[in-house]
């Protein structure tokens, strides 16, 4: 179920000034160039790894291994391109665009300019309805007034979305290069030029390593797993951030806006490398340009601003989280099921 925030009676961005101002004391907002340093070491060095794996062990059925492992590392790669999307890594526009061209568009095949854009429009109005595109009724329906009407697979998916939503994520890689390319088509990204060359370079590098080095069925099976895989990942990510959370209506002050649309999960150190930081939803929504590692420890004074001014803070485990995503998922399609239904008994009725 669909449900509505109220609107904060306090002056709008008052409380959020506060807490800013206390984030800000603390020291949390300074770069972390070591740790970014590390990190891009790490990533770069999984990528060249895993590609260096693959040209050694050569045409062979043991490949599939390098294609879990390199999976993990392009997700890696492209939680490193949201970092920079947010200039979490570097202060000036320059060498994030071009940093993040490099890890997105040649590094995992997917346009970073299209995904700024997307994610910048989502960051804005997160859950809105008719605003962020994450919510939008696509294959995937994640509002109940959407359910309805959807006809033919469309409506076979909405009824059953619960159900199929881990078996669809093998295909979001290949969505997100579709809608890529669309947008490059369109002209709707500003580096229009530069980014279809590093898509094409990656294609034409990535097919011509698959097929020039393994057999043509070694080639096909490796890029199944690994564009799945990939995909499954990515999903796993950012499902459990706000799926399920409170639909806002615009109207709503911005820390309650952020806040209450957004769900942290819980973990250890090897949660926050796995998802990137993005488990603390909430403290990267209020603060997107806030480097990862200083997410840790802004999240108990957030949490303890919410308690102070009587703002509902939503933080569950990683399972849980799931579970909650897959439950409204299920109750979203309910109203689908439920016309299905009577149109069935109709046509019987009819028959």
């Amino acid at each position: 179920m669909t449900t509505t925030l109220t609107r904060s009676q306090t002056t709008t961005g008052s409380d959020f000034a506060v807490l800013s101002r206390r984030i800000t004391h603390a020291g949390l907002m300074r770069r972390r160039p070591a740790y970014y340093i590390v990190r891009l070491s790490v990533v770069t060095l999984m990528l060249v790894g895993g590609w260096a794996v693959f040209f050694a062990v050569g045409s062979s059925w043991w490949q599939l291994i390098t294609a879990v492992f390199l999976a993990v590392a392009f997700a890696q790669v492209a939680l490193v391109a949201h970092d920079l999307a947010h200039r979490q890594v570097f202060r000036t526009r320059r060498p994030s665009a071009v940093a993040g061209l490099l890890a997105g568009n040649l590094g995992v095949g997917m346009s970073y300019g299209w995904w700024m854009d997307k994610h910048t429009r989502h960051h804005n109005n997160p859950n809105h309805d008719d605003l962020d595109p994450d919510v939008a009724p696509e294959v995937l329906v994640w509002a109940a007034e959407s359910a309805v009407g959807r006809r033919g697979l469309k409506g076979f998916i909405t009824r059953r979305q619960a159900a199929l939503f881990f078996p669809l994520l093998t295909l979001l890689a290949v969505s997100l290069k579709v809608s890529s390319v669309k947008a490059l088509r369109t002209g709707t990204v500003q580096r229009r030029g530069v980014e279809s060359v590093l898509l094409v370079l990656h294609a034409v590098g990535y097919l011509a390593a698959l097929f020039l080095v393994l057999s043509p069925l070694q080639a096909v099976a490796f890029l199944v797993l690994h564009q799945a895989l990939f995909g499954v990942y990515l999903g796993l990510t950012f499902a459990p951030n706000h799926k399920g959370m409170p639909h806002p209506t615009g109207a709503e002050d911005f820390l309650r806006k952020q806040v209450l649309t957004s769900r942290n999960v819980r973990g250890s150190r090897l949660v926050d490398a796995a998802l990137g930081g993005l488990n603390y939803q909430i403290e990267h929504h209020l603060f997107p340009g806030m480097p990862t590692p200083n997410l840790r420890r802004a999240q108990p004074i957030v949490q303890a601003y919410c308690a102070e001014i009587g703002v509902p803070y939503e933080q569950t485990g990683l399972v849980a989280s799931y579970r909650a995503a897959l439950r409204h998922l299920h109750e979203v399609g309910a109203s689908a099921r439920a016309e299905h239904a009577a149109a069935r008994r109709a046509g019987r009725a009819a028959g």
